[in-house]
């Protein structure tokens, strides 16, 4: 477990995210002098050993240059058209980059429903393994082009740290336009201070964060901290820093101290498949469950039998995720549900014996098993 920046030193998976104001020169297009710099530090990581996935934003950013359209339109189908415009110069820009240093790029292009269905997942999880074998540098970003609130991951810092969590990476680099997370917000305190090194899941982290990303991003310092957070479960470290500092990655990758280091504290490390569970963005439903269920989900990593249900709210299919929640509407734990909702509300109160006789054929014995259930963590 890293517990200070002399141990990142030894760490050779990164995933490193570069957000749009960086890339775009805060919306005039792509910036090719900051993407060459970029591309020849990570070219650095690369000749000393190390495997770096990097997660670029900047596709509708450079659509809107593109299209000669001065701010993001309203309209979804013009968005996804200036991505799909964009998400081309995105890619072969990188692509020129990097082949100065003789390294090939590949574009993954990932929705949140290809890491929710565990099969897809599984397989992007081996394209990107593969792609590292081979000593080329995948380009994730959202699929822009064709996502929909529905199928979203929401914001490229989320997509990383589910990048983060796809590879068992050790550590996400997050490179941004402020000097790294503070103390308070320093847009509105100029006296705030620069943290150097705290736990992801520590509280006090969002007082500083603020709330939402500028004209061009979806996020925001506080989506930075909650993709720490999420990486925090794998087990890796986050660092952010400002991007534009000389040398940034090298120095980063060192444990010099440079912007703001994340650590994992002493959470234990979430099993893969409970990270894959845990990373879901999209709840489908939801069941109440009582005093009993609560305490021995919170604290004695069981199953949830449907004994302990009270009521199920929403409709869901057998295999979704759900939330399990208290009495006082508190959300326990998620987890993917054994029965659909209709044979859920079949089975409220009911003893695990008597499932047979209700749905008329012999299911599980719990509603969600331990396996696939993660107790939820404060945000």
């Amino acid at each position: 477990m890293i517990t200070n920046r002399d141990q990142l030193a030894g760490r050779r998976r990164w995933v490193v995210k570069i957000g749009s104001a960086l890339l775009t020169a805060d919306g005039r297009g792509l910036d090719p002098e900051r993407l060459q710099n970029w591309a020849a530090q990570i070219a650095a990581l690369h000749a000393h050993g190390c495997q770096v996935v990097l997660v670029s934003s900047g596709a509708v950013a450079e659509g809107l240059a593109r299209l000669g359209w001065p701010k993001r339109p309203a309209s979804l189908s013009e968005v996804q058209a200036a991505a799909s415009v964009g998400q081309a110069g995105l890619v072969e820009a990188y692509s020129r980059c990097f082949e100065r240093h003789g390294i090939r790029t590949a574009q993954v292009l990932l929705t949140h429903e290809d890491v929710a269905h565990r099969g897809r997942y599984l397989n992007a999880r081996s394209t990107l393994l593969r792609l590292l074998e081979l000593k080329v540098i995948p380009i994730v970003n959202e699929n822009d082009a064709i996502a929909t609130d529905e199928i979203r991951v929401g914001d490229n810092d989320t997509m990383a740290a589910l990048t983060v969590n796809l590879l068992d990476a050790d550590g996400l680099i997050i490179l941004t336009d402020q000097a790294g997370v503070f103390d308070s917000d320093p847009r509105r305190n100029p006296q705030a201070r620069l943290i150097d090194q705290c736990e992801a899941h520590d509280p006090a982290l969002l007082d500083g964060a603020g709330a939402t990303g500028g004209a061009l991003g979806r996020g925001g310092m506080r989506t930075k901290v909650l993709a720490a957070r999420q990486a925090a479960d794998s087990g890796a470290v986050t660092l952010i820093a400002d991007g534009l500092e000389p040398d940034v990655l090298a120095r980063l990758t060192r444990g010099q101290p440079v912007g703001t280091l994340l650590l994992p504290g002493q959470r234990a490390k979430r099993a893969a498949r409970k990270n894959w569970i845990a990373g879901q963005r999209r709840v489908r439903g939801s069941v109440r469950i009582d005093a009993g269920a609560a305490r021995v989900l919170r604290t004695a990593g069981r199953s949830l039998l449907p004994i302990g249900i009270t009521a199920v709210e929403g409709e869901f299919r057998r295999g979704d995720l759900v939330a399990c929640v208290d009495a006082e509407g508190d959300e326990i734990a998620q987890g993917l549900a054994n029965y659909d909702a209709r044979e859920a509300r079949l089975l409220i109160g009911q003893s695990s014996e008597r499932i047979q006789g209700l749905l008329g054929y012999g299911g599980e014995a719990e509603f969600i098993h331990r396996d696939n259930l993660v107790v939820s963590r404060e945000h």
